[in-house]
């Protein structure tokens, strides 16, 4: 039976869109930037796969023989976050950006809020996450009000200490705000952020949530599953599609359970999808400008993929790719409009260092379509495969 894994190291941009200067970005190159930065990569089997075929990087040459397909993948959707890039994974486009508040959120969607939730607002404005934590949590703490907080993504962010508001009272207002922004206000994303710790020395934990909007059906993802094939999300795959077309979903608390999953999964599924979201080099490092543990992050998933090869069985797919840039190299903390890398591996051949010229987004969903047998999912599913079975 046909089996397909695609894994997504998030934010692991691969150089500038060509319209990355309308985006701020001109000159953001996740990859290559955090190569230099280091002063080289330290990814060895990364590297064997094929990562200097996606582009020049320092300490990464290319490989002229490797067993992947490599390249640059194109964004159609206007967008350089987490929801707009796994949805175009799966063949949903987002022409129109979702809508960001650089402002903070009007009276329209802030009252409704705290009446609905009888609780009132701190902040309600762009921020760093880890900052206004330490700015407004002493606040919060005494009054029990939310901290909201949004960013250049198009995001909803709701802070609370786990020792003021419990879990399931943060999540049940993430559910509130996400009924509340619709129409104009449909943020791709209501994000709860939790957090423990004392004044000044504040934590997030690991208890956060995404509550994403529905994306458009059928996309590749619903056409897998009607060609009888089970779909599998580990780490946020199923916040990101709002639950739509994921069969099973394994919720994580960090790259390395995400992972263990992923080998899990492959050591004891005989069919189906396997679609992963590693998130560290996004939440924990990109966002923070920090390209030295971003590097780390990638050399701790680089050790852990001969483990994910070596769970792969002749004939199966193998697609490494990513959802967005977050350079940490540049001035600014947030996510970059950039290329997603392209690794596709069919275990058992060699693709003998195949280039995948231009490439997009799309072209992951039309592949694994096609490979686990699925039929195209009709008119406005853009994308092309990769690699033939």
């Amino acid at each position: 039976m046909p089996r397909a894994c695609v894994i997504v190291l998030d934010a692991v941009g691969a150089g500038e869109l060509p319209d990355a200067a309308d985006w701020g970005d001109e000159g953001s190159d996740t990859l290559g930037n955090v190569s230099r930065a280091v002063g080289g990569l330290d990814l060895p089997n990364l590297e064997a796969l094929g990562l200097g075929n996606v582009e020049p990087l320092e300490g990464c040459p290319p490989q002229p023989y490797a067993p992947a397909v490599a390249g640059r993948l194109v964004e159609r959707s206007k967008g350089k976050d987490t929801t707009a890039g796994h949805w175009e994974l799966m063949g949903v486009v987002t022409p129109t950006p979702f809508p960001t508040y650089p402002y903070g959120f009007p009276d329209e969607v802030i009252d409704p809020f705290m009446n609905r939730t009888g609780r009132g607002v701190l902040g309600n404005k762009p921020a760093s996450g880890t900052e206004i934590i330490q700015e407004l949590g002493e606040e919060h703490q005494r009054t029990g009000k939310w901290i909201v907080y949004t960013s250049a993504d198009s995001v909803f962010q709701i802070a609370a200490h786990e020792e003021t508001i419990p879990l399931e009272e943060l999540y049940a207002g993430c559910r509130i705000a996400r009924e509340i922004l619709t129409g104009k206000h449909a943020v791709g994303r209501v994000i709860a952020r939790p957090f423990v710790g004392e004044p000044g020395h504040y934590e997030r934990t690991p208890n956060r949530h995404d509550f994403s909007l529905e994306p458009r059906r059928p996309n590749y993802l619903t056409a897998i599953r009607e060609a009888a094939n089970t779909v599998y999300g580990v780490g946020k795959i199923s916040d990101i599609f709002a639950g739509c077309d994921i069969d099973e979903s394994f919720p994580t608390k960090s790259n390395v359970e995400g992972i263990n999953r992923t080998i899990e999964l492959l050591e004891n599924i005989d069919s189906g999808l396997v679609f992963v979201n590693l998130v560290e080099t996004d939440m924990l490092w990109g966002h923070r400008n920090d390209p030295v543990n971003f590097h780390r992050c990638l050399q701790d998933f680089d050790r852990r993929l001969p483990d994910i090869l070596d769970a792969l069985r002749d004939g199966d797919l193998l697609i490494l790719s990513s959802d967005h840039g977050c350079d940490p190299t540049t001035p600014s903390t947030d996510h970059s409009r950039e290329h997603a890398l392209l690794l596709a591996y069919a275990a058992g051949k060699n693709a003998a260092g195949r280039i995948h010229e231009e490439g997009e987004f799309a072209d992951v969903g039309a592949t694994v379509s096609a490979w686990l047998g699925a039929k195209h999912p009709g008119k406005g599913a853009p994308g092309r495969p990769i690699i033939e079975k």
